[in-house]
């Protein structure tokens, strides 16, 4: 009998997904971020973003900027995502945005921790009201060697604060990821080379689309 529930409860489970595909055919993505999302120096096209866009029939629009900050200009890599993200499309249906890689680095020159949380504000509000009937989705940056009580620590945890503010689901793909920067031989198979501690080849998109796929339509 427990057997037979529990066969019921994947089918049940196995049509909803289904349901959740379908009913995303058409729709638009917009993906805003850094290097992350514009891929480095590989094709936009190999990324888990751009490949669940493909697998799920929606229009796709990326806004990656190599280099690119949420929290602060840059005169080589541009205008930060706080303010940026007014030249995105104003009819998308999902919004992701994948961050904060660079502005670890950067917590200093832009005024400390408290102006990164305001700027960030700035981009959930902004966010919110330029889309107010759309998905709206944030990832964390990836986990670093020496992760507990660091810079990117900190940043991760000021990221899952801000978002939670406003209700916005982020993906703390530091812990959650599934993603080893640390680990040379882990970097080798899943990074663009083995000295990248922050850009996925294919296989390393291949490896973390399951895992996006499942948080965002969870929600």
């Amino acid at each position: 009998m427990k057997r037979i529930l529990f066969i019921g409860f994947l089918l049940l489970a196995s049509l909803f997904l289904f349901a959740q595909e379908e009913s995303l055919q058409g729709k638009k993505m917009g993906v805003i971020g850094d290097s992350y999302v514009r891929n480095h120096k590989q094709p936009v096209e190999l990324t888990w973003h751009y490949k669940l866009a493909q697998k799920l029939g929606m229009e796709y629009l990326n806004y990656g900027r190599n280099g690119n900050c949420i929290a602060l200009n840059r005169e080589r890599f541009g205008e930060a995502m706080y303010t940026r993200y007014k030249e995105m499309s104003d009819s998308l249906d999902y919004i992701i945005v994948v961050a904060g890689h660079n502005d670890t680095d950067c917590i200093a020159e832009m005024g400390g921790m408290d102006v990164f949380k305001e700027r960030l504000s700035i981009l959930c509000q902004g966010l919110v009201e330029k889309y107010p009937e759309g998905k709206i989705y944030f990832f964390t940056r990836w986990i670093t060697e020496d992760f507990s009580g660091s810079a990117a620590e900190k940043l991760v945890d000021a990221m899952i604060e801000v978002c939670g503010n406003y209700g916005i689901p982020i993906f703390d793909a530091a812990r959650k990821g599934n993603i080893y920067t640390y680990n040379e031989h882990f970097r080798k198979l899943f990074f663009q080379s083995p000295s990248d501690k922050a850009h996925l080849n294919e296989k390393g998109h291949n490896r973390f689309l399951p895992v996006a796929e499942k948080f965002i339509l969870s929600h």
